[in-house]
Parts: C-alpha cells; sequence; structure tokens
C-alpha cells in the first residue's frame, strides 16, 4: 500500500472508531468479519464489553482509558469488579509472533502471544487466533460461560450473513460444530488484526526507513555516524536516537527491539522473546484483591510469566526438547514477552496518560526509559521476581538525560499516521 493509502486508511479508520463494526477501508470479507467481531460489545457476560474495550485503536490498540492507565493499569472485565492480572498488549502488529518454538542454540523460547505466551500456536498454528479466543471464555475479562453461547450470540448478531458468506453455508453452527465454528471466531478476528488498517506502517520512521532505502544501513546507524542522516524523514534528534537505540554500547535497544525487517518489508521492532527486566510489583494492581478463587495468593501473588506456564506442561513435553522440566521452568519464571514498539506513544490526545510494561507500573515513556538506564544504580523499588533479571542488557546503560530524551524521541516516531509536511 502506498503512503497515500497509508493516510486514507488512518482517516477512514477514525471516521468509524466510534461506530464499530462500519465498514472498514479496503478490507477484505474475512478482515471484516474480524473486524466486527473485535467491535462486538454484545460478546460478554454482561454485555457492553469488546475486544476493542481493552485494545482500541485510538490507544494503539492498548487499553483507551487514561484514568484506568495512570493508576491501576488493569483493566476491570465485563464484570466490572473482577479483573485479571496484566495490562493489555497492543493487539496490533502481533502478525509477525510465530508459533512458540524452542531454540536451543540460544536457550530461549520464541513466539506465541499473552505476555505469557500461552496462546502458543501449537493448536491452530496462529497464535493470534488462539490468543483471540481467550478472553470471550475469561471470567475476568469478557466472562462468557461457554464457547457456545458466543456463536449464538454471533448467530444473532447483523453480520451473520457476511459469516457464511466468508466461511461457507452452515459454517456458524452452534449445534453440531462449536469447536469449528468457534476456530473459525478466532481465524477471523486474527485476520483483521492482521490487517492493513490494524498494522499500517505508516510512522514518521517508515517514511524515513524508505528514504534510506536498505535494511542493514538503518541498523548500522550509530553514534559515530548518525549524522550523515539527518534531513530523511526523522528530526535530528530523532535520528541520534535511533542511533542510540541500535548501539549495542550505548541504548542497546535494538538487542531486543530488533530492527530486522517483517513479511511487510518494515521492522516490528521485537524479537518475540521473553525477559525479566525486574520491573517492580504494581501496587494499584486491582488482582491482588480478587477472590481466592482466582488469586489465592491474595497481596503475596507474584507474577510467574512464562515460567508459569511452562509449568503447568506435561514432563514429557521437556524430555521430547531435551529439557529437565525444573531447570527450564526456573530459568524463565519472572520473564514476559518483549512486546513490539509501535504506537508505543500513539494517544488520543496530548494529556492522555499509557502505562508501560507487563503490569503497567510506568506511565510514560520517560519513566521507564530512565529505569531501563538506571535501574541498578538508582533506588528503585525491589523487582516483583528477583531470579533471572536481565543486568546485561540495561540496569547500567550510563546514559545522560539527553540521550534518554533522544530515545525517547525516537519511539515516538513510531507512531502511525503521520502526514509529511508540504513542500
Amino acid at each position: 500500500m502506498s503512503r497515500k493509502g497509508f493516510i486514507i486508511g488512518l482517516a477512514a479508520l477514525i471516521l468509524t472508531v466510534n461506530i464499530g463494526i462500519a465498514s472498514g477501508n479496503d478490507l477484505t470479507p474475512l478482515e471484516q468479519l474480524g473486524k466486527n467481531l473485535f467491535f462486538d460489545a454484545n460478546l460478554s457476560t454482561p454485555p457492553g464489553q469488546s475486544c476493542a474495550a481493552c485494545h482500541a485503536p485510538e490507544a494503539g490498540f492498548t487499553g483507551p482509558d487514561s484514568n484506568i492507565n495512570a493508576t491501576q493499569a488493569i483493566y476491570p472485565g465485563a464484570v466490572h469488579t473482577r479483573a485479571g492480572n496484566r495490562k493489555p498488549p497492543t493487539a496490533a502488529y502481533g502478525g509477525e509472533s510465530p508459533v512458540m518454538y524452542y531454540d536451543a542454540g540460544e536457550s530461549l523460547w520464541i513466539g506465541g502471544m499473552f505476555w505469557d505466551g500461552r496462546a502458543t500456536g501449537w493448536t491452530l498454528g496462529d497464535p493470534l487466533a488462539e490468543q483471540a479466543l481467550g478472553p470471550f471464555l475469561n471470567p475476568l475479562e469478557q466472562n462468557l460461560p461457554q464457547a457456545r453461547l458466543v456463536l449464538i450470540r454471533v448467530a444473532h448478531s447483523d453480520y451473520a450473513d457476511l459469516f457464511e458468506e466468508v466461511w461457507g453455508p452452515g459454517s456458524l453452527d452452534f449445534k453440531k460444530d462449536v469447536a469449528g465454528t468457534y476456530e473459525r471466531i478466532g481465524r477471523s478476528i486474527s485476520a483483521y488484526e492482521k490487517s492493513a488498517e490494524v498494522n499500517p506502517f505508516s510512522s514518521k520512521f517508515d517514511l524515513f526507513w524508505d528514504n534510506v532505502g536498505d535494511e542493514a544501513t538503518v541498523k548500522a546507524i550509530n553514534m559515530s555516524n548518525w549524522e550523515d542522516y539527518k534531513g530523511l524523514g526523522l528530526e535530528d534528534n530523532e535520528v541520534l536516537g535511533l542511533a542510540l537505540f541500535n548501539d549495542e554500547t550505548k541504548g542497546k535497544c535494538s538487542l531486543c527491539h530488533v530492527l530486522d525487517s517483517s513479511s511487510s518489508g518494515y521492522p516490528v521492532f521485537t524479537d518475540f522473546t521473553y525477559d525479566n527486566l525486574g520491573i517492580p510489583k504494581n501496587p494499584m494492581n486491582p488482582f491482588y484483591s480478587m477472590p481466592k478463587k482466582w488469586n489465592p495468593d491474595g497481596l503475596d501473588w507474584i507474577d510467574p510469566g512464562l515460567g508459569g506456564f511452562l509449568a503447568n506442561l506435561d514432563e514429557s513435553f521437556f524430555i521430547s526438547l531435551s529439557l529437565d522440566k525444573t531447570i527450564n521452568v526456573n530459568e524463565n519464571y519472572g520473564k514476559h514477552k518483549v512486546p513490539t514498539l509501535r504506537n508505543v506513544d500513539k494517544r488520543p490526545y496530548p494529556g492522555f496518560v499509557k502505562s508501560y510494561g507487563h503490569n503497567g507500573y510506568f506511565k510514560s515513556l520517560e519513566e521507564i526509559t530512565h529505569f531501563y538506564n538506571t535501574r541498578d544504580v538508582e533506588v528503585w523499588p525491589v523487582p516483583e521476581v528477583s531470579e533471572n533479571v536481565n543486568t546485561d542488557e540495561l540496569g547500567n546503560l550510563g546514559l545522560t538525560l539527553e540521550e534518554e530524551a533522544a530515545i525517547v524521541a525516537f519511539m515516538k516516531s513510531l507512531t502511525d499516521g503521520y502526514t509529511p509536511p508540504l513542500p
């Protein structure tokens, strides 16, 4: 899609945000069906909560409530006295995440969806489709008691005909083929979340990427050559931020938020691995006060991250990979998925607060960048999980405040919907 197309597409998205399931811009029928499902607030008990309630386009497909982001960061479910335990990650730019696998050479788990990777893709071959099906049946989120009820609600929706147009006559069967029909819902939402409407690659950085015209060159921009790339679409301070972002002796950001081009031709700024950054507990996390049915540990609850998911797998699975289950679970305790940085600063208005980290502890890009820089040399609250904290790539980077600001400026250039100034 051309850059003009990106801008037109963004304008169309803005026009349809408030009406949710209105016709999309250049969406395929499958993508449009996925969009209808994504914005359908009737797919919860009680009705009123859609996927977009926690993944809104105007906030970069993350949480759209500034007050919640500024405080607890974790969103209430359809039953508003209930809440999960992690902040909503972006629903955009996730389609490149591979089916989860273990890289024995690097001793790393890669791929999957959710902060803890539990939507592995092992069942459907598509982590994004598996992730899309989770919240509907989660009592702390959309709270539908069974998949069949999701299907019945869809069958009585105003887009039921589109469902059968896309998947064929009889495909919306909530009596004899609950599993197959539910899977088609997940695959439809996945198609929308992979669409150009959700992943337009229309940021100021993308213009710069096009102007430079070579992936290897952009990845090689560092502190010794960054001034050679002024005037190519980024402001000078943003180019400096990119140099610091890339530099393996300074910012070190690109070690995890890689600039490798995706199938789109542009980077999505994640290597899809898992890491423990040493983030403190979020004391305002509402999960601490959830009933014992969901949180038997109360205030003592610790988020195990990837390690918690792995602990629930059968030991034979680890044996098949020549791994010791106990060791592997312990090595991944407290680790969470490296998120994309796309739209990390996208917000509906300037004073809107966004939260950062798997638990939303940080309330600005400036704050989390300073944490990355100074975690081990300034006074911060203790990590929620002290094991497996990454001390190689963050914690004592030695950046000046001006260099931190440059990295933040660069990350802000990753916001979609950029319109170049007229010549």
